[in-house]
């Protein structure tokens, strides 16, 4: 099970993210985001042999690469409905594309859009919402069961330590993503919380819907 630990804003929680075997490291460069960080902060923040994953809501290609070279980002996650020329500029061996289930009534319609972005990104991160950066809300996991994207997909959406197992169980994502959900206020993470939701996301999956 990949993890992805996003959000971070702390050199302990990055420390802790690693310690656990999380995969990838996320730092969010949307202004309107509480947990927000320049650049120049991200650069500082030592993630050892994880890969470090940028988020970005209404950047430019440009300014999303120029970030990407300030920051020592690996990955970008276009949580903006970026256009498929954006991120082909970017570089689609870099690219997270975030995909919002709630949007599309039927399974088909979501499997278009994963199609339409297929040659421009490696990852899909699947969110709650309609729009923009993360709600911290919840999607309805069984309707997500037996997707076949055409990349690997993390889920994402108010998951915590309390419901991944089910979440796991109900949808069988190839990872998953922790914010808020393991926090105490927006950019601290809970070490504790942290452990557990890790600990848990990594058990042997669940069998049963």
């Amino acid at each position: 099970m990949l993890i992805k630990i996003c959000g971070l804003t702390r050199q302990a929680d990055v420390d802790e993210a690693a310690r656990l075997g999380a995969r990838f490291c996320g730092f969010i460069f949307h202004p309107k985001s509480p947990r927000c960080l320049a650049p120049e902060q991200a650069a500082r923040l030592e993630s050892g042999s994880m890969q470090r994953v940028g988020v970005f809501v209404e950047q430019s290609a440009d300014e999303i690469l120029r970030v990407m070279r300030e920051a020592r980002l690996d990955l970008a996650q276009l949580h903006g409905g970026q256009s498929v020329a954006c991120a082909r500029a970017v570089g689609a061996e870099r690219v997270i594309r975030v995909i919002w289930p709630d949007r599309y009534m039927h399974r088909a319609q979501l499997h278009s859009e994963l199609q339409k972005h297929a040659e421009a990104c490696a990852w899909y991160l699947l969110d709650a919402g309609l729009a923009g950066g993360g709600s911290g809300k919840r999607l309805e996991w069984q309707d997500l069961y037996g997707l076949r994207a055409p990349h690997p997909w993390l889920l994402a959406g108010g998951l915590n330590t309390d419901n991944v197992r089910r979440a796991l169980a109900q949808c069988a994502p190839d990872g998953v993503d922790f914010n808020s959900g393991i926090e105490d206020a927006p950019g601290r993470k809970n070490s504790q919380k942290m452990a557990a939701a890790v600990t848990a996301a990594a058990q042997p999956k669940a069998t049963g819907k």
